[in-house]
């Protein structure tokens, strides 16, 4: 299993009117620590796109377990607890400062080429950094 950390400070437009993080803000805090996660493996989305892969999400699910607030420094672990093939699941744990577990979620997200509009294996590079990370698992 690979595991990252980012960390996202709550910023007060992502708040609504009960003072909670809005629920649709959650997918973006996905996606920050999703493109860090993969930049910490030495993968850019931009370099991918560049060479004919795109990833859109194709399933998500969340669940909200306590609320997060205006300037809380949440800590994202980003997880990727299966070697890809046409999908790749992220699974998400966010805490709150004091550690407390307050959101899990996972998103899937498929390897496509854009010209043809259809599922195609995962680039190499992809498979070469994570195969160490499940190599027990063989």
């Amino acid at each position: 299993m690979y595991k990252s950390i980012t960390n996202v400070r709550v910023r007060y437009a992502e708040t609504d009117q009960m003072g909670y993080v809005y629920y649709g803000n959650y997918l973006t805090y996905y996606e920050v620590a999703r493109v860090e996660s993969l930049k910490n493996l030495g993968i850019s989305y931009k370099e991918l796109e560049s060479e004919g892969i795109i990833m859109p999400v194709v399933e998500n699910w969340s669940k909200y377990i306590a609320p997060a607030r205006y300037d809380d420094l949440l800590k994202i672990e980003v997880s990727i607890q299966k070697l890809p093939g046409l999908k790749i699941r992220f699974h998400y744990e966010i805490f709150n400062e004091s550690g407390k577990l307050i959101h899990i979620g996972d998103t899937s997200l498929v390897f496509l080429n854009p010209i043809t509009g259809k599922p195609t294996e995962p680039p190499e590079k992809i498979l070469k950094v994570l195969e160490p990370y499940f190599s027990d698992e063989k």
